[in-house]
């Protein structure tokens, strides 16, 4: 007898129950959007059935994009400590507050997910797939997003990781946004204040970095040594912070109206404070003076006193206790608004005409001392 698709590493009656799993799961999410742009329409309720939007009748200003993220290698301390229930709102983070940055209202998610194998019939890894498509809507409800569509493929070796249920997992987010509400930079004067938003977490930035300083301390298993009475590994994998729903709120979705005034959004990933506040403050020229921020996490930093990172390199790699920087001169309605969110919040600093970043560093090797960086 000759060989079949499963004896290559495929079981498709495995990748139809998978399939089935997600789409389930999607369904749960298209409740987020009803009654407003990008409700979903299903003509044909089965999972391979069209699944649409109605945008008939929009403004003549209105504005839509799609853009792409991924978890990146936060997906591997999920294998490592199988738990996998929480990774999609590092996911949804990554692209739904992108949207935001341009004043946009993050509407509709889609994903790629792929995996080495969905194992065998005996032995299959469906539970932990549960376990991703279980945060998969709550991610989307934190964030008031639907899930239009995703992708399932079983790729064998060319997905590594840790374990046996190895994966990467990248979406899409499709924003609506009017055009007289998108941030261009311009908006940005000197004085304004800002107010950054707390994360406990590594997000989804820096991570190689993190798990490189572990390994050289801890060993293969560095996710199993403990810190402050936890195990590293379930440190690093807290969950990002979804800020898109609060921020929506506050500069108003593409229907809705707004409560606070708002100049601009900064998200800290890649390239950290510096990098991200900088970005937003180049089409005015100004710079930000920042003394009050939030204390990095602290996993983060003994991370930082493991590898003997510097507190210059640690701004422009994490997010050093800060997920979000929202630029405004009405501080304390921002604060208050976010609250409502369960998020806190505070007034970091403020926007100066000089064309550098000055923070006051809450690192580990130079707190309270001023970092300058130039604005590139």
């Amino acid at each position: 007898m000759g060989l079949d698709y499963s004896q290559a590493g495929v079981n498709i009656k495995l990748g139809d129950d998978a399939s089935k799993i997600l789409y389930n799961a999607a369904k749960k999410t298209f409740e987020n959007r009803k009654d407003n742009i990008g409700e979903i329409i299903v003509p044909f309720d089965d999972f391979s059935g069209v699944r649409a939007v109605h945008i008939g009748g929009l403004p003549e200003e209105s504005f839509m994009c799609t853009s792409f993220d991924g978890v990146g290698t936060k997906v591997e301390i999920a294998q490592r400590m199988n738990k996998h229930d929480t990774i999609a709102f590092d996911l949804f983070a990554m692209v739904c507050d992108d949207a935001i940055v341009r004043g946009a209202e993050p509407v509709l998610v889609g994903s790629v997910l792929d995996v080495n194998s969905l194992g065998s019939d005996k032995n299959s890894n469906l539970p932990q797939l549960k376990e991703l498509a279980f945060g998969y809507i709550a991610a989307a409800k934190a964030a008031n997003v639907a899930v239009v569509n995703g992708e399932l493929a079983e790729l064998g070796n060319a997905v590594g990781g840790f374990g046996n249920f190895k994966y990467n997992w990248c979406a899409s987010v499709t924003w609506f946004a009017n055009k007289n509400k998108l941030f261009t930079g311009k908006e940005i004067k000197v004085n304004d204040s800002i107010v950054v938003l707390e994360e406990k977490g590594f997000r989804s930035n820096g991570l190689s970095l993190v798990r490189k300083t572990f390994e050289m301390k801890h060993g293969d298993n560095w996710h199993n040594a403990e810190f402050n009475g936890e195990k590293l590994g379930s440190l690093v994998l807290v969950p990002s912070t979804i800020y898109s729903k609060a921020v929506v709120h506050m500069h108003g979705g593409f229907k809705t109206p707004g409560c606070c005034e708002i100049h601009g959004v900064a998200h800290i990933t890649g390239g950290g404070l510096p990098g991200k506040l900088g970005r937003v403050l180049k089409p005015n020229k100004l710079g930000a003076e920042l003394n009050d921020l939030f204390e990095p996490g602290k996993a983060m930093q003994y991370c930082q006193e493991l590898g003997k990172i510097d507190d210059k390199e640690a701004y422009k790699t994490w997010n050093m206790g800060q997920g979000l920087a929202i630029i405004t001169p009405e501080p304390d309605k921002v604060i208050e608004e976010a609250k409502k969110f369960g998020i806190n919040a505070k007034i970091a600093g403020k926007i100066i005409q000089e064309h550098k970043i000055n923070i006051k560093s809450k690192g580990v090797f130079n707190r309270d001392q001023e970092l300058v960086f130039d604005i590139e």
